[in-house]
């Protein structure tokens, strides 16, 4: 994601907030602090970078965001959380009518080409023995399990991770929590490869199966959440109640079985479980296993995020609370498709 300076979001964040807007208005909204000539080097990078597009021609050329879905809206993670939570103006509640722009993810020129992508997966896993894919699968699962129960603040290493797993020896000076957290990881990881044509269509079973797998002995209530939840660094509040938050879910779960493609099926399966918080607790490694479910079940690479920023992951995830923007969530999973169809199999 390209960095932009406070000059630069302050031009999108006016954009967005008149549409349509010329150069001559962007320069005055500036109150002349900067040249003529600067504003347009910025619109002209804003237009490189795809967040804004330009109509017309001489004094009649005006610009506006390329996109006008809240979904796809444009925050450099940098500025942004340079002020802390009390200082960012957010939607403190869950907006229902996000569930209208699910469908907007992603273009029909980035579903093309992510679906270019992985029929170099499908190519590759044709031509592969039983035993490599099976040792391939193994190692997905490892990696997997490692990275996801570190962006949950496990401190298990890798290797420590694959000596669990393959050898079952706990690693020294670690939490029993950190050790029943991997294993439930590799445990749904099995469930949800065993089983992958339950997932081409989602229900609220196999969510909550998959919650179960992931908590299980780790003190977590089963089933959906009556009480309320809080989450770390955000003043953004998930619904609470127990029948609003299954009606909801169910409004969720008949959404993302109505889109097309697999890769949005899977990002907003990821970013809803999120942002509804429906559990007690392990709601975003349940996210990320179900993401991978949906993939799988339609042909399509799973993820491991090994290489993915835990930072960077949780702030995307922040965004998606606080404004409802996809967009810096939409690019790390991107990041981790390509990454996984080019390391594994």
């Amino acid at each position: 994601m390209q960095q932009l300076n406070q000059r630069q979001q302050k031009i999108i964040d006016f954009i967005s907030k008149n549409n349509f807007v010329s150069n001559s208005e962007i320069i005055a909204f500036l109150k002349n602090e900067v040249s003529r000539f600067t504003v347009l080097r910025d619109l002209d990078l804003l237009l490189k970078e795809g967040l804004i597009k330009k109509e017309g021609k001489g004094r009649a050329v005006s610009y506006s965001l390329l996109s006008n879905s809240i979904i796809n809206s444009f925050f450099d993670p940098k500025l942004y959380f340079e002020k802390g939570p009390d200082e960012r103006n957010i939607t403190l509640t869950l907006n229902a009518d996000i569930l209208d722009s699910l469908s907007q993810l992603f273009s029909e020129k980035e579903i093309d080409d992510l679906k270019e992508i992985n029929n170099k997966y499908l190519g590759r896993i044709k031509k592969i023995d039983k035993t490599f894919f099976k040792k391939e699968t193994e190692r997905m699962t490892i990696e997997l399990s490692w990275k996801s129960s570190k962006i949950e603040g496990n401190t298990y290493s890798l290797i420590d991770t694959e000596m669990l797993i393959k050898e079952r020896v706990e690693a020294e000076g670690h939490k029993k929590e950190e050790t029943i957290m991997i294993l439930n990881h590799k445990n749904a990881i099995d469930y949800i490869l065993n089983n992958k044509d339950k997932f081409k269509k989602l229900d609220l079973f196999q969510i909550e199966k998959v919650h179960e797998l992931l908590t299980r002995g780790m003190g977590v209530k089963e089933g959906i959440r009556s009480g309320l939840v809080r989450i770390t660094g955000t003043r953004y509040g998930p619904i609470k109640g127990r029948a609003e938050i299954i009606g909801f879910l169910r409004s969720t779960i008949d959404k993302i079985n109505s889109l097309k493609d697999s890769f949005s099926k899977a990002l907003a399966l990821i970013l809803m479980i999120s942002y509804i918080q429906p559990f007690e607790d392990g709601n975003k490694r349940t996210a990320r296993i179900l993401g991978n479910a949906i993939l799988l079940a339609n042909n399509t690479c799973p993820l491991s995020y090994r290489s993915v920023n835990e930072a960077d992951y949780k702030k995307a995830i922040v965004l998606f609370y606080e404004q409802n923007s996809a967009r810096f969530f939409k690019e790390l999973f991107t990041e981790q498709f390509k990454f996984a169809v080019e390391n594994y199999f």
